[in-house]
């Protein structure tokens, strides 16, 4: 594997990166704490050619390389985890799928308005009682006399819900499990159709996330994905590995944010007659943060490389989401808009890997969280150690005191 980016690569990196520190991230903070959409960022991923960009060149798309899409998802990551949901879902999910298992039809229909950004794309997996498991979902698409289907169900937490054109839908078209499961290409403009936003969220907060109603919703053949019943789950799997790597790019993004706001804090804040970069502790915390951050770039790029070379690559792209999802313990208040939910990112099952160390705040004294400074407990100015030290004094309480040791 090769780690040295190409100069296409690098210029690509160079170009978002600016793009995101111009467009995106003056107005992240505001967009999440009023939950507002990030409009002008979509209209600016439409105005560079982002949204399109690793759509086949001959659907009009930038046909670029896995690597250079994972650098692209890494900087919107960086700036906004919200801008960066709309392109890897449109793309990552959707437009993948499309190229990767739509008939010739279907990609000549759909791809040269995904890739200019005119339709976008959702997903439509995860519903109520089920989560994302394909084999379990409730879905149903019924057989017409006319050969075409009738689409019933409901999907939830589905990004891009109510600005897409065209969902990708998994539903049932025979018997229980896997096999039963199909995936269709239905526009949003479709009778019975309805997106429903989704507010109040803990994180992700101006991501367009909401809850699709399918009421008996009329398709015809041609809106079977890859033209045949059956292949729902290959569909969903696959789409879910590129997810996977989307996500691990994103948050690595997040970190590196994260990163370059404690470089730039620490630099500039004084304690004791010097800059507290200057203090060893400091700087062993700045050090971890730097090494995990290359981990798992790394990681992801190990993944993506599989995939560029066309072997399997979902342990590669489930280790680096993996990774990559295990957050920082730099101080929250400290880091920039969507470092502070990195974690919410979080849906691998089974334990977290604890941490190395003890949180330093656990011993100080908890700083008040701007976020839930309100709610009692939170602001513990004396700290876990000294509220111990009260609990042994208060159960020690008027008993003698008990001599050790070896007198002489």
């Amino acid at each position: 594997m090769d780690l040295t980016l190409s100069t296409d690569q690098r210029a690509v990196r160079t170009a978002v990166r600016a793009w995101v520190d111009a467009v995106v991230i003056p107005d992240a903070a505001r967009n999440d704490r009023e939950e507002r959409f990030p409009a002008e960022a979509l209209d600016g991923l439409r105005d560079t050619g982002y949204l399109g960009f690793s759509i086949p060149a001959e659907y009009g798309g930038g046909g670029a390389d896995p690597l250079s899409y994972a650098l692209v998802i890494e900087e919107l990551g960086r700036g906004d985890p919200n801008v960066r949901s709309i392109v890897s879902v449109h793309l990552g999910l959707v437009a993948a799928a499309v190229a990767r298992w739509g008939t010739a039809e279907q990609r000549a229909g759909w791809l040269p308005r995904m890739a200019t950004g005119e339709v976008l794309g959702c997903f439509g997996l995860t519903e109520p009682d089920h989560g994302s498991n394909p084999a379990d979902l409730t879905a149903t698409a019924r057989r017409t006399p006319a050969g075409g289907y009738r689409i019933s169900g409901r999907k939830v937490f589905i990004t891009n819900a109510t600005i897409a054109g065209v969902a990708l839908v998994m539903a049932r078209t025979g018997g229980p499990g896997a096999r039963g499961v199909s995936a269709f290409l239905v526009p949003t403009d479709a009778p019975g159709f309805a997106a429903h936003p989704l507010h109040g969220k803990l994180g992700l907060r101006s991501c367009d996330t909401g809850e699709l109603v399918l009421d008996d919703v009329p398709v015809g053949p041609e809106a079977l994905l890859g033209g045949e019943e059956g292949v729902g789950m290959k569909v969903a799997l696959s789409a879910l590995d590129d997810g996977r790597i989307s996500l691990a790019a994103s948050c690595t993004g997040i970190a590196q944010a994260a990163l370059d706001a404690m470089v730039a804090y620490t630099t500039t804040r004084e304690q004791f007659g010097k800059k507290i970069a200057g203090h060893q502790l400091v700087q062993e915390l700045i050090a971890d943060t730097a090494v995990e951050v290359d981990c798992a770039r790394l990681l992801t790029w190990a993944a993506v490389d599989l995939k560029a070379r066309g072997e399997r690559y979902t342990l590669a792209a489930s280790k680096a989401k993996l990774f990559s999802l295990r957050g920082l313990g730099a101080g929250r208040q400290r880091l920039p808009a969507g470092a502070r939910r990195l974690r919410l990112h979080r849906r691998v099952p089974g334990r977290q890997v604890p941490p190395r160390r003890a949180r330093l705040h656990a011993v100080r004294g908890n700083l008040a969280d701007p976020e839930v400074a309100d709610r009692p407990g939170v602001d513990r100015p004396l700290g876990v150690l000294a509220a111990s030290l009260r609990a042994a004094r208060s159960a020690y309480a008027g008993k003698p005191a008990r001599r050790t040791g070896v007198s002489g």
